[in-house]
C-alpha cells in the first residue's frame, strides 16, 4: 500500500547492468591484521555465493567469512567482505570464476581491492550504498511522475522492507518454522528467515500506518527516531515543536522490529501495533521464542541525494544514496508499477 498512485508503468532489472550497487563502507582497513578485507564486485551472484567462494578461496570454514549486509544477485553489486585466514593468504592468487563457472553462464566476480585489518567486517557496519538505476519501457504521465519524483526527494516514501529481505519463499518458510515446522539447517538459514519474519511484521505495521495517513506523521506514544542515527525516544505528547521537527526531517515515527521486551510505545500506536500483531501470532511469538530483542525502525526513507535524468521518453536513470537498510526498491514502487513478468 502507497500513499500515492504510481504515476508509471515499465520495467526494473531488464538486465542486471540496470541495477548498479556501491556499498558506501563505514571503516576501511587499514593494511595489517589477521583479517583479509576484500571489495568485490559481481554480478548473477548473491552475497552468500561470494561468501562461500572466499571461504573455499582461502581453505577457511565459511563462519570466518563475513560482510556488512546482503546484496541482491539480480544486480551489478560492489561489497566489502572479510575472512579470518593466516597472514600467507594472498586473493591475488585465487582463481576467480569465469562466466560458466560460477551459479549461471552469465555470472562474474572481480577483486576490487584487498588490505588487511585488525577486526572482522560485521553486519550493519556500513555507511550506506549508492544505486544507479535505469527505469525502462515506461508508460504513463510523465510530467506527474517529475511531481511525484521532487516529491520523494523532498519528503520521503514508507520504508518497506523490499523484496530481496524475503528471498525466494523465506517468509513461507519462516511461517512453517515458527509455526511448530522443521527448524532450518544453519545459523546463515535461520537468521534469513528470522528477519523475513521480522520484515513481514514491519510491513504489516507500516502498510496499516499509511492506510490511515499518518505514516509521515509523529502520534502521541510514538517511538521518535533521530534522522541519521540508531537514537530513539518515546513521544508521549505532541506539540508543534515536535511536528515542525517532523516536517522537516530532523525526526521520523518507527515501526517494530519484533522481539523480547517492551517496545516503548504507547497510546494508539501500542493499540495498533498490538493489532497488528494479533493477525501475525505464529511470527510474533516464534520471534521471542528465538530470542529476538525488541528494536525499531524508521517508518519514513528520505533518500540522502536523489538526482535522476530521463535518457529517453521511456528510459529513466535514477541515481539515489540510501542509508545502511534501506531499499532502493521502496523508491521505485512509489514512481513505477512494474511490468507483468518483473
Amino acid at each position: 500500500m502507497w500513499p500515492w498512485e504510481a504515476p508509471l508503468q515499465g520495467r526494473l532489472k531488464a538486465s542486471p547492468e540496470d541495477f548498479r550497487v556501491e556499498e558506501l563502507p563505514a571503516t576501511l582497513p587499514d593494511g595489517a591484521g589477521e583479517h583479509l578485507w576484500l571489495e568485490i564486485e559481481k554480478r548473477g551472484l548473491n552475497t552468500e555465493d561470494v561468501a562461500v567462494w572466499i571461504a573455499r578461496s582461502a581453505g577457511v570454514g565459511r563462519g570466518a567469512v563475513s560482510y556488512a549486509g546482503r546484496k541482491d544477485r539480480h544486480a551489478v553489486t560492489r561489497q566489502w567482505f572479510s575472512v579470518a585466514c593466516a597472514p600467507e593468504v594472498d586473493s591475488a592468487s585465487w582463481a576467480v570464476p569465469k562466466p560458466g563457472e560460477a551459479i549461471a553462464a552469465d555470472a562474474w566476480l572481480r577483486v576490487c581491492r584487498h588490505a588487511r585489518h585488525a577486526r572482522k567486517l560485521r553486519t550493519g557496519h556500513l555507511a550506506g550504498n549508492r544505486f544507479t538505476l535505469r527505469l525502462r519501457e515506461l508508460e504513463g504521465d510523465g510530467d506527474m511522475a517529475e511531481q511525484v519524483l521532487e516529491r520523494i526527494r523532498a519528503g520521503g516514501v514508507p520504508a518497506y522492507f523490499g523484496e530481496q529481505r524475503f528471498g525466494h519463499a523465506n517468509r513461507e518458510r519462516a511461517y512453517d518454522w515458527l509455526g511448530g515446522g522443521r527448524r532450518p539447517r544453519g545459523r546463515n538459514q535461520r537468521s534469513l528467515l528470522l528477519s523475513a519474519a521480522r520484515a513481514e511484521l514491519f510491513n504489516a505495521v507500516l502498510a496499516e500506518r499509511v492506510r490511515r495517513g499518518d505514516w509521515d506523521r509523529i502520534l502521541p506514544g510514538e517511538r521518535v527516531n533521530l534522522d541519521g542515527s540508531g537514537s530513539v525516544f518515546t513521544a508521549d505528547t505532541v506539540d508543534a515543536e515536535l511536528e515542525a521537527r517532523a516536517a522537516r526531517l530532523d525526526v521520523h515515527p518507527t515501526g517494530p522490529l519484533w522481539g523480547r521486551g517492551d517496545p516503548g510505545t504507547g497510546g494508539e500506536v501500542r493499540e495498533l501495533e498490538d493489532a497488528v500483531a494479533a493477525q501475525h501470532e505464529v511470527l510474533v511469538r516464534g520471534l521471542e521464542a528465538e530470542g529476538l530483542k525488541a528494536a525499531r525502525r524508521a517508518l519514513r526513507l528520505v533518500p540522502r541525494s536523489m538526482e535522476w535524468e530521463w535518457e529517453t521518453s521511456r528510459v529513466l536513470r535514477l541515481q539515489l544514496e540510501l542509508g545502511p537498510g534501506e531499499y532502493a526498491t521502496s523508491v521505485v514502487e512509489a514512481l513505477m508499477r512494474t511490468s507483468a513478468g518483473e
